[in-house]
């Protein structure tokens, strides 16, 4: 009986152990323990075209694992060849070093940035993505998320649909994905729900 009580205590106990490391191992590649960015490319008008962007993104998917970085989704604006990357990662670097093993291709700027919640893409719309800067310390994602549902509730007026945005508290810097007719929908949607017009819109290509 002393024999099966000891023998009870130390499995139960190994078993306990295995599965802390393991929660801890899974924790390491859960995407959403994670911070969230935007990482930026201004390439210029002209020097890179669709084809191009989808093959870096390519070899980003071969080495992000090696920086415990997950690429979400890349938004290219060809007009001015920009490219937005959407990443998890622990910080900055880890995906700067995943751009510079993959294709040598380092952003230009980063955005830490906190999520809403996201719609379906719908119809053929095009998509754009505005961004809007408040300047620092001047929004918070509560701000964002009230000034979103005021989107949302005059949005259908203007054929537009809003799929999500994203928000740099510490810049003070928004940025919306729309599906619209054109760039000005979506200014005349944000225009009337609360009248924060955005600094740019880029028409966007998504890539995942």
């Amino acid at each position: 009986m002393k024999q099966f009580l000891a023998f009870t205590l130390f499995a139960t106990a190994t078993l306990g152990l295995f599965s802390q490391q393991s929660a801890g191992q899974a924790g390491n590649f859960d995407s959403r323990s994670k911070n969230y960015y935007i990482d930026v490319h201004h390439f210029g008008a002209g020097k890179v075209s669709a084809k191009d962007v989808e093959a870096a993104h390519q070899k980003d998917l071969t080495v992000e694992k090696k920086y415990h970085v997950t690429i979400l989704k890349y938004w290219f604006d060809e007009a001015k060849g920009d490219v937005y990357c959407l990443s998890s990662a622990d910080n900055t670097e880890a995906i700067r070093k995943t751009h510079a093993e993959a294709h040598g291709l380092l952003p230009d700027e980063f955005y830490q940035v906190s999520e809403g919640q996201e719609a379906v893409i719908k119809g053929k719309n095009d998509l754009y993505l505005d961004i809007h800067e408040l300047g620092a310390g001047k929004v918070t994602a509560a701000d964002v998320a009230g000034a979103h549902q005021k989107d949302l509730a005059v949005q259908g007026k203007y054929g537009v649909n809003l799929i999500n945005y994203w928000v740099d508290e510490k810049r003070g810097t928004v940025l919306c994905l729309a599906q619209a007719p054109d760039s000005m929908a979506l200014i005349n949607t944000h225009k009337e729900a609360h009248g924060l017009i955005p600094l740019r819109v880029a028409k966007v290509k998504q890539g995942q």
